[in-house]
């Protein structure tokens, strides 16, 4: 069993350690109490979806999801092709923005979901969190750019700490993960925890999810939580196709 990662919490210097989890979830079409089950025992502050449902009733199977994991809708889901942040009651949302990215015919539609988010202490300035999920394309030339765009919209959310999770169906040799790792630090590669690959999730043999942050956040311990207590392999296998990453990073408050 891996060794848990920290718990969050807020320190007296008013820093918050947040637990981000990145989790493709296959539009709901698996197993979805296993899923709920895996995304409870990771016991996040911030979820970043990919692949959420975003066609009839989507909205009534995000709350369903939310419902089931003790989190609340933040945005993104059909509004952006699908991904999508949920939260808990820890994070106050600041603001949000859904983000269409330009279509290439004959190819799917991708977007970003991105949040502002504030975590608060009694007596110091809150830590602020900004916050993108991305599903980055199947086609090499158009996931390069929108690699590049992605960071476009991360540097406009104007907050100085930024995390960006998903999936980018390209592995860590691949041009737009090091167009992201080249300006984001690559959470498994600076705080390695858990397992490293995540697809697919039964039998994995490739790290194609993945989380970033930007160099103020602190990676505490990022990776695939097999092993953690409550996540069981028959559970990550049955939820859906690829396996979360979960993330733990401590956040500076901001200055006052």
């Amino acid at each position: 069993m891996v060794t848990d990662l920290p718990a969050s919490r807020t320190g007296t210097d008013g820093s918050a350690v947040v637990r981000v989890l990145s989790y493709n979830i296959r539009s709901m079409r698996d197993d979805t109490a296993a899923l709920a089950r895996v995304i409870r025992a990771c016991a996040p502050d911030v979820v970043c979806v990919q692949e959420a449902p975003r066609f009839v009733r989507w909205r009534k199977r995000a709350a369903w999801l939310a419902r089931h994991t003790g989190l609340v809708y933040v945005t993104g889901g059909a509004t952006t092709a699908g991904p999508m942040v949920l939260a808990s009651l820890r994070a106050h949302v600041e603001h949000t923005r859904d983000v269409l990215l330009p279509r290439t015919p004959g190819l799917h539609r991708r977007g970003l979901a991105t949040a502002v988010l504030r975590f608060r202490s009694a007596d110091r300035p809150p830590a602020r969190l900004g916050v993108v999920s991305c599903h980055l394309s199947l086609d090499a030339g158009e996931r390069l750019e929108q690699a590049g765009l992605l960071l476009g919209e991360a540097d406009g959310l104007g907050t100085e700490h930024v995390v960006v999770a998903g999936d980018l169906n390209e592995g860590p040799a691949g041009p737009s993960f090091g167009r992201l790792a080249g300006r984001l630090r690559d959470g498994w590669a600076v705080g390695p925890w858990g397992t490293e690959d995540t697809f697919p999730s039964a039998g994995p043999r490739r790290r194609i999810d993945a989380l970033f942050a930007s160099p103020g956040v602190e990676v505490l311990g990022c990776g695939v939580p097999a092993g953690l207590a409550g996540v069981s392999a028959g559970d990550l296998a049955a939820a859906t196709d690829h396996l979360p990453v979960l993330a733990a990073v401590r956040v500076p408050a901001a200055v006052a």
